[in-house]
């Protein structure tokens, strides 16, 4: 899942991961967006997950807004906006995360929070805010067929 909305592009020069208020974050739309997921989700037979995300609190925010467990920050769901040169790497570690996650979560949903560069590198489509990917991988963690879930209203 992209995070939900978060007005702007990037992140304010100087930013750090453990202050929020030098990130871009969610607007009052991004919150209800992430809300109207989670409720969206658990209507789909989603009532929890293991919910994973990146360190940026718009991410992070998503993912506690959604409602369906705790959440942890995941260091392969980070972005790489700022150094589009590490894309191919950071995807690797990504699949890594997600084949090592298909060997544990059993029956549980795995539910991802991340950013359109890292969902861009891994099934090669810009996706808006809020948009969700169900993925189908194969056991090494990589792309084998995936629907796009528009952002539920």
């Amino acid at each position: 899942m992209r995070h939900t909305r978060a007005p702007g592009v990037g992140d304010p020069a100087n930013y750090t991961l453990d202050d929020c208020t030098t990130q871009r974050n969610l607007s009052n739309e991004g919150r209800k967006q992430a809300v109207a997921a989670g409720h969206w989700l658990k209507k789909q037979g989603v009532p929890t997950a293991n919910v994973h995300t990146s360190a940026w609190c718009r991410c992070k925010d998503t993912a506690e807004l959604l409602k369906l467990g705790p959440v942890t920050v995941e260091p392969a769901l980070a972005s790489f906006f700022d150094d589009m040169a590490r894309a191919k790497t950071q995807n690797q570690k990504l699949e890594k995360f997600i084949a090592a996650q298909l060997k544990t979560k059993g029956k549980q949903a795995l539910v991802l929070v991340t950013h359109h560069v890292n969902i861009y590198e891994f099934m090669g489509e810009n996706i808006a805010s809020g948009d969700m990917v169900l993925a189908k991988v194969d056991s090494h963690g990589k792309m084998v067929a995936y629907k796009l879930i528009p952002r539920p209203d």
